[in-house]
């Protein structure tokens, strides 16, 4: 059987995508099928940390926008990362895949407190190790906190799971004429303003030489075809 093409990623998970087909909350057969997908991960090999948003709860910038104040609205968005991430944990373990939750926010009662070096050893002994809390800091999204944790782990690429066959021209849920792209560079991103990942993120990809690859994960064979390095998805990534 071939070896899969990368070690050591992170997986970004949008709260968007917990929730399913409900505007709200955490989907079980949604949860249950990423966290299939992640053991399916662990089975092959790869050292796998996941960054997972909160949107599906509570969005900061939402609040903000409805005239709470910023920085209290981030927190409590980071705070809605936490929940998300002891429901995947503990799926997780149900499934037999031993996991770690590090929040950037110190809670030692549920998760440990963020340690780089203390995560990297927990990917060398084959635990997921799950990011909560995002970056621990107010405006900055789940998105800029993806890039920055994959950088620290020295991971060797981003794969963000959305609802949709990666990335488009126009919205294809809305559009059906969307043309998809196979591949794109960081620079093309920004250019044509698509809304993948907020501009410090993609910034941080593209002066990093980062790869990002955007695909389906409510497909199940998803995961397992971009890692074996099957055309899936989009690739994006500094030319």
């Amino acid at each position: 059987m071939a070896s899969p093409k990368y070690r050591r990623v992170l997986l970004k998970v949008s709260g968007e995508v917990l929730a399913g087909d409900e505007r709200f909350g955490i989907s079980p057969k949604m949860i249950d099928l990423i966290a299939e997908q992640i053991k399916d991960m662990v089975a092959m090999g790869v050292e796998t940390a996941i960054v997972i948003g909160g949107g599906n709860i509570f969005r900061g910038l939402a609040a903000n926008a409805a005239g709470m104040e910023r920085t209290s609205a981030d927190y409590m968005g980071m705070l809605a990362t936490v929940l998300n991430a002891l429901a995947l944990q503990n799926i997780l373990e149900t499934k037999g895949v031993y996991t770690r939750v590090q929040s950037a926010i110190e809670m030692k009662e549920l998760a440990e407190v963020y340690i780089r070096r203390r995560a990297i050893r927990h990917l060398e002994k084959k635990r997921v190790v799950i990011f909560a809390a995002g970056t621990g800091n107010p405006y900055f999204s789940t998105d800029t906190a993806a890039v920055l944790r994959a950088m620290e782990i020295n991971a060797e690429v981003i794969l963000k799971g959305t609802k949709v066959d990666g990335v488009f021209d126009k919205d294809p849920m809305k559009d059906p004429t969307a043309l998809k792209f196979d591949e794109l560079s960081y620079l093309s991103v920004i250019e044509k303003g698509l809304k993948i990942m907020d501009s410090t993120a993609v910034t941080l990809c593209m002066d990093n030489n980062f790869p990002l690859i955007v695909f389906n994960i409510k497909e199940k064979e998803n995961v397992r075809k971009v890692l074996m390095g099957e055309a899936v998805g989009t690739l994006i990534r500094k030319m």
